[in-house]
């Protein structure tokens, strides 16, 4: 095997199951050889501004990431030198002066986000690419659920955002990535193709 990370890039709309994909494939593969990388982690930090003004960011929108700075660290992940991953504050909208400091080296990585594949550069210096393909109403629910328990806000507002950012956001930026994808799943169960053929792909790589 190319003693070089295997970096695959895992997009899809938000609440299609990104995360839990990722985590799936943790737990059922050897954990101590995978590394999930959040893009979430590359928000842009919003300190020089005022709470009210950070809200009303849209951040649905790929200029809300430093895709520079990804892409940097995705270099130096590649060449196995230590890297450090910014820590993004979802309540206060910046990033906390800890970084998470990676310095074990891990035969694939998992870079999971709506914006996984977004950028240009990034999207060609990655490995493999992953599609979540879920219908809206399911996102849309699991949406929902996850705002009102880990993101501490209203049912009204998450809706009012789900509206006005995340669906015309995902159409215009997200949704378009599944042509540029190399692999697209449906479901993570054994009877869909896309995921039968990235978990023997990751086991390969890792057993080799």
């Amino acid at each position: 095997m190319n003693n070089k990370p295997y970096i695959i890039g895992v997009t899809g709309g938000s609440g299609s199951g990104k995360s839990f994909l990722c985590q799936k494939i943790i737990n059922e593969m050897d954990k101590d050889k995978i590394l999930t990388i959040l893009v979430d982690s590359y928000y842009k930090d919003l300190s020089n501004i005022s709470f009210q003004e950070r809200e009303k960011n849209n951040f649905d929108h790929p200029s809300s990431i430093e895709f520079d700075l990804l892409y940097n660290h995705l270099l130096q992940l590649k060449q196995k030198q230590p890297t450090e991953i910014p820590i993004y504050n979802y309540k206060t909208h910046t990033r906390d002066k800890e970084t998470n400091t990676i310095n074990k080296k891990y035969p694939i990585i998992l870079l999971e986000g709506i914006f996984a594949l977004y950028d240009n550069k990034i999207r060609h210096f990655l490995d493999n690419s992953v599609f979540i393909d879920v219908p809206n109403k399911l996102r849309r629910e699991r949406r929902l659920i996850r705002d009102k328990k880990s993101r501490a806000r209203t049912v009204r507002s998450i809706k009012e955002q789900y509206t006005k950012m995340v669906m015309p956001m995902y159409e215009k930026h997200v949704k378009p990535m599944k042509k540029k994808s190399n692999i697209i799943i449906k479901k993570f169960e054994k009877n869909d193709n896309g995921y039968v053929k990235l978990m023997n792909q990751i086991k390969k790589i890792i057993n080799d």
